[in-house]
């Protein structure tokens, strides 16, 4: 799957915000509160200018956050329009249960990208079963653990380090650091989203 080759720290000043996590980026941001380029400095976040600017550059900025491509955005608004509820919050719960983002977010890896990485290499399981796929939704009261062949990498064992408690997990989802699995109590909401988004401007957006 192709990915944006524009680098991250670009990106963050960008929009004025650390998208990724590590501490690195916040650093870059307070050195330079500027959005890249000659006419960069001044211009601390974007702006987006017109309505359809403002809801392209949020669509931009949820598909670097949570790592999703065009083609399989547009799916997900596809899929959630067909159901009941609030669309904004259907699609923000369709990328914060993706299983490569509860896997950064019960704290398994320091990114999402990272997340992602060990999703494919089949390091975790979802009810017993190996899962591969890192867009596969959980739902509620399914176990994410750590696939028992994988436990002995070096990589979980040094991981193992900073997972002694649950310290920044959000609240619908449980981690339990002695056995190094986590579980879903409830689906996400609103402010369980660690960036500021509208995912409204993205349904105004593809609603065209």
């Amino acid at each position: 799957m192709a990915r944006s080759i524009t680098p991250k720290a670009k990106m963050c000043r960008r929009f004025g915000e650390n998208l990724f996590g590590p501490e690195k980026y916040a650093t870059i941001l307070a050195r330079k509160p500027y959005r890249p380029g000659v006419h960069g400095k001044g211009r601390v976040s974007p702006q987006g200018g017109s309505e359809f600017g403002k809801q392209l550059l949020m669509k931009q900025k949820v598909k670097i956050i949570y790592g999703v491509m065009e083609k399989q955005f547009r799916k997900y608004f596809e899929e959630i329009k067909k159901k009941q509820g609030v669309t904004g919050d259907l699609l923000m719960q369709k990328l914060e249960t993706r299983l490569d983002n509860v896997v950064y977010r019960l704290g398994f890896a320091t990114t999402r990208a990272q997340a992602r990485q060990l999703v494919s290499h089949k390091f975790f399981t979802v009810n017993g079963k190996a899962v591969n796929i890192p867009s596969y939704n959980v739902a509620v009261g399914d176990e994410i653990a750590v696939y028992e062949n994988k436990k002995e990498k070096t990589y979980l064992k040094n991981q193992a380090v900073f997972l002694k408690d649950d310290k920044g997990v959000p609240s619908w989802l449980q981690f339990d650091p002695k056995k190094m699995t986590g579980k879903v109590l409830s689906l996400p909401q609103k402010d369980d989203v660690e960036h500021n988004v509208d995912l409204q401007l993205i349904i105004e957006f593809y609603s065209k």
